[in-house]
C-alpha cells in the first residue's frame, strides 16, 4: 500500500476500530428489533421514546431529547409521528405554555404491552452470543462508555 495525504500509512485497519464495531452492532440491533417487532410498525427510537415517556409522564420534549441522546428536531419529528398515530399526546405546561409536556395514551400503553414479548426477544437475540456471566459485564461496560461520552458532550444523534 502506498502512502498518500488521503490515507496515512499509520491508519489502523477498520476491524481494529471500536467505533466501526459499535456502528455495526447498532445496525444489527436495529435489524433484529425490526425483525422481532415487524407487525407493530415501530422503530427502535420510537419504542425508546414511548418507553421513556411511559416511565416519566409529564416529561418535556427537551428533556426527552436529552435522555434519548437525540437532537431536538429529531425528537420533535418522532413525537409528531407518535402523536399522529394516537400513541402520545402533548399538553401545555401549567407553568410555561411554550413548553409541551408528553404523555402516553391508552393506545400507546397497549402497544407497549402487546409488543413487550417481541422487544424482549430482540434484546435476548442481541445478547445470545454471550454467556450468562458475560451479559451483565457487557451491559455494565456499554453503560459506562455511554455515560462517559454523554457526560463529555458527545452522543447527540440526528438519525431515527
Amino acid at each position: 500500500m502506498r502512502c498518500n495525504p488521503h490515507y496515512p500509512c499509520h491508519a489502523m485497519p477498520l476491524d481494529a476500530l471500536p467505533g466501526h464495531h459499535i456502528r455495526r452492532l447498532q445496525q444489527m440491533a436495529v435489524a433484529v428489533f425490526l425483525q422481532e417487532t415487524q407487525g407493530f410498525g415501530i422503530t427502535p427510537v420510537q419504542y425508546g421514546v414511548l418507553m421513556t415517556v411511559h416511565q416519566r409522564p409529564g416529561l418535556d420534549q427537551r428533556g426527552l431529547a436529552s435522555l434519548m441522546g437525540l437532537d431536538t428536531s429529531t425528537t420533535a419529528g418522532v413525537v409528531d409521528r407518535l402523536e399522529g398515530r394516537g400513541l402520545l399526546r402533548r399538553s401545555a405546561s401549567p407553568t410555561d405554555r411554550r413548553v409541551k409536556l408528553l404523555g402516553i395514551t391508552q393506545e400507546g400503553q397497549q402497544l407497549l404491552t402487546d409488543m413487550q414479548p417481541q422487544a424482549d426477544a430482540a434484546q435476548a437475540r442481541m445478547l445470545a452470543p454471550l454467556t450468562e456471566a458475560e451479559k451483565p459485564v457487557f451491559m455494565a461496560m456499554l453503560t459506562r462508555l455511554v455515560q462517559a461520552h454523554h457526560d463529555g458532550g458527545a452522543g447527540v444523534a440526528a438519525d431515527e
